[in-house]
């Protein structure tokens, strides 16, 4: 169970003001909170399955396939102002 000083400490370092009459209530509602918290912590090492792979997912990823590209200059003969490789853009500037 947390105490009543406690209870200031912490809103104290969350900068946050506590009137005389709500620290009961604080106390009531922070004790809850840990006790749910210490029962997860206690039912993860009771359990002994592993939730890292559920579904039995051996692997999920599809292999990499590499296609035939175009070639640079066959693309950049197509456009105006093409040069070293690239496009050249005007800048654009939203704000």
């Amino acid at each position: 169970m947390i105490k009543k000083d406690e209870v200031l400490k912490i809103a104290k370092l969350a900068k946050l003001s506590v009137d005389e009459n709500e620290i009961e209530q604080l106390i009531e509602d922070m004790s809850k909170i840990i006790e749910y918290a210490d029962s997860i912590n206690n039912v993860a090492e009771t359990v002994d399955v592993e939730f890292d792979n559920i579904n039995n997912i051996v692997n999920a990823f599809n292999e990499d396939i590499v296609l035939d590209s175009y070639d640079r200059d066959e693309i950049l003969k197509n456009r105006e102002g093409g040069e070293n490789g690239y496009f050249a853009i005007r800048k654009s500037i939203r704000g």
